[in-house]
C-alpha cells in the first residue's frame, strides 16, 4: 500500500489572520504578561517522554537474551527508512495522561500537524481545546507563535532540523512533536539503553498491516506498530512512564503523507496583525546566572 494515497488534509500555508491582542496601558504590565506567556511557551510544548530508541548498529544487543535481534532489525530498517525520505507530512491524534495530585488520572487530547523537508524545513501545528501553537523553522530562524494570545517569539536557529530539536530542547524546554522521527537512524540516541525488545506480532492499525513491536528501558516501557512492505512507517506509539506510580501512558496515532504540497513561505513565519513578540527564556542562561 501506498503511503501517500488518500493524504491527509494539507496543512495551511499562511498562518490564518487573527485580530490584535488586547493593549496595556504601561510597559511593566506589558512586560509582565510577555514573561507569563513565555513560560507557558516552555510548559506546554512536552508532548510526552523522548523515547531513546536509535536505528543503528545492535552492539551488544544480542548478548542480552531479553532482546529479540529481529525487533532491533525492524527499528533499524524503519529508521534507514525515515532518514531516506525528503519530505514527509504526519497528522497525529495525541493522548497524554495528567496525574493529579490525588492519583486520579485525567487524558489530555491533541492533534499535531506536522511538515518537514530535508534537511531545514519545518512547520508544525499543535492543536487542543484550550491552546493552538504554531512552530516554524526556515533553516535560519525558530520561532513560537500563540495563535489564541496573538504572540510569538522568534530566535536564531542552527542549520539542520535534526540539529534544531536538540537546541530547541536543551535551550528552551521546547519539544519537537514526533521528535524521534528525526533521530531513528541516527547516532544521536544510545539503544543500550533498550533492555528488553520482542515482537509482539501482527496487527492492524488504521486498516493497516502493521509488526507490533514492545521494548523497555529504564523508566519506560514503549510500544510501535510499524508498517509492513516497502514503507517501513511507524503508525502508533504507546509510551508508558514507569517512575510514576499512576503510571501515565502517552499515544499517537500518525497519519502519512509522503508527497505533500507546500512552498518555502510555509516554513517563515509572517507576524499577523497586532502580533506582540516576546523573548523566549534561555534555560541555560537563567541556570548560569544562579550559580554565579
Amino acid at each position: 500500500m501506498n503511503p501517500s494515497e488518500n493524504p491527509p488534509a494539507q496543512l495551511d500555508v499562511q498562518p490564518p489572520a487573527i485580530p490584535p491582542g488586547s493593549s496595556t496601558t504601561t510597559n511593566s504590565v506589558l512586560h509582565f504578561i510577555a514573561s507569563l506567556v513565555v513560560t507557558a511557551f516552555v510548559f506546554c510544548m512536552c508532548v510526552g517522554p523522548r523515547v531513546l530508541a536509535k536505528a543503528g548498529h545492535q552492539a551488544n544487543s544480542q548478548e542480552n537474551s531479553n532482546i529479540d535481534p529481529n525487533a532491533m532489525e525492524a527499528l533499524n530498517k524503519m529508521g534507514a527508512y525515515l532518514r531516506s525520505l525528503k519530505a514527509f507530512q504526519v497528522d497525529s491524534e495525541v493522548t497524554n495522561d495528567d496525574v493529579l495530585d490525588d492519583g486520579q488520572i485525567v487524558t489530555d487530547i491533541r492533534t499535531d500537524t506536522l511538515l518537514s523537508v530535508s534537511p531545514n524545513l519545518l512547520r508544525a501545528e499543535l492543536k487542543s481545546d484550550d491552546k493552538d501553537v504554531f512552530l516554524f523553522y526556515d533553516g535560519k530562524n525558530f520561532t513560537v507563535y500563540g495563535k489564541l494570545v496573538n504572540y510569538y517569539a522568534t530566535v536564531p536557529a542552527p542549520a539542520t532540523t535534526a540539529q534544531l530539536v536538540d537546541k530547541v530542547y536543551s535551550d528552551y524546554g521546547i519539544n519537537i512533536p514526533l521528535v524521534d522521527l528525526f533521530k531513528w537512524g541516527t547516532d544521536n540516541s544510545t539503544i543500550s539503553k533498550i533492555t528488553s525488545a520482542f515482537d509482539v506480532g501482527p496487527s492492524t492499525v488504521q486498516g493497516i498491516t502493521c509488526e507490533h513491536y514492545a521494548f523497555r528501558q529504564e523508566g519506560l516501557d514503549w510500544q510501535i506498530w510499524i508498517q509492513l512492505g516497502e514503507y517501513p512507517l511507524p503508525r502508533k506509539f504507546v509510551i508508558r512512564t514507569l517512575t510514576d506510580d499512576a503510571r501515565p501512558q502517552h499515544t499517537s496515532d500518525l497519519v502519512w503523507n509522503l508527497a505533500p504540497s507546500y512552498n518555502e513561505a510555509a516554513f517563515a513565519f509572517d507576524p499577523p496583525a497586532g502580533a506582540l513578540r516576546i523573548a523566549l527564556k534561555d534555560l541555560n542562561a537563567t541556570a548560569t546566572k544562579k550559580g554565579q
